[in-house]
């Protein structure tokens, strides 16, 4: 075990490493955030590649998610900020290591940051004619991905949300575990490979594929490609819009992705494994400002 650490271990490095997080420059925050959307594109551009010619719906997720994954383990490799990961920094909220207030900033430009870096991905990879593999068939995929994925309704969309982000956390977690490259790409590749393969909903990785199937759809070949390689017909690629991807999509992944990482694992991890002692010294240093400013007041009274 000299190569892994406890989870209790782990639950408190990482409340103690958010308050770099916290700190950190805004310019600086948005930049490792761009770098992760960057990255989680990638990911999913290439798992796109995999699957697109796979005619089997479970081999095709397989394929996707053999390559996904890298997305995640350069995030973690490169020390970016991802706003489903940054999800855990409720355990230091909870902690009264920072305020709502900030752990609300941090998010906010995070999500920001992920969302700049996925779109922009996706504008380089339709500028760079991937879409034109297999005769416009990758194209066509890419349309057929992100219409899926805005023809789900709220609560399926947002209780996948939900099943991805634990997994995304638990990924998280357990590459702090480990100590040594190996054991943190491990980590990471197996857990996102379950997501992946199970066809839940990440909200950035879905800032690339509907930007990218938007970017895909304003191009006739691989429009043509969709109708005639995957059977889609013009009413339903019209379901595939900007406002379908914010709201039908886009929201209710986000909202179910903070539940994942909040409710269903920072707030546990926390119960089940924050340090006692630290609560103690928090208990008594609470204890010591309420007597100061109550001797203070009696002081006051008295003269």
């Amino acid at each position: 075990m000299d190569n892994f650490l406890s989870i209790k271990s782990a639950v408190n490095k990482y409340i103690a490493g958010c308050e770099s997080k916290v700190n950190t420059p805004v310019g600086k925050l948005l930049l490792k955030a761009l770098f992760a959307g960057m990255m989680i594109a990638m990911g999913a551009a290439g798992s796109s590649v995999a699957a697109h010619s796979v005619g089997n719906v479970g081999l095709a997720k397989l394929a996707a998610a053999v390559v996904f994954p890298v997305g995640l383990m350069m995030v973690i490799m490169m020390g970016a900020e991802l706003f489903t990961g940054d999800c855990l920094m409720i355990m230091a909220t909870a902690s009264k290591k920072h305020s709502y207030k900030q752990l609300i900033k941090v998010l906010s430009i995070v999500y920001i940051g992920n969302f700049i870096g996925a779109a922009m991905t996706a504008m380089a990879v339709a500028g760079s004619g991937q879409w034109n593999y297999s005769n416009n068939v990758l194209g066509a995929y890419t349309i057929k991905v992100a219409l899926g994925k805005v023809s789900l309704d709220f609560g399926q969309a947002m209780i996948s949300g939900v099943l991805c982000n634990i997994l995304v956390c638990i990924a998280v977690m357990m590459a702090l575990c480990a100590k040594d490259v190996t054991g943190k790409l491990l980590s990471s590749f197996f857990i996102i490979f379950l997501f992946v393969t199970e066809g839940f909903e990440h909200c950035v990785a879905n800032m690339y594929y509907i930007t990218a199937g938007l970017l895909a759809k304003l191009n006739p070949d691989y429009l043509q490609s969709a109708m005639t390689e995957f059977g889609l017909q013009a009413e339903q690629l019209a379901e595939l819009n900007v406002g379908s991807f914010l709201f039908h999509n886009l929201l209710p992944v986000t909202i179910g992705n903070i539940i994942g990482g909040m409710v269903c694992i920072g707030l546990p991890l926390l119960y089940l494994n924050k340090d006692k002692t630290q609560d103690m010294r928090v208990v008594k240093e609470d204890k010591h400002e309420h007597g100061m400013v109550f001797g203070r007041n009696v002081s006051g009274i008295a003269n």
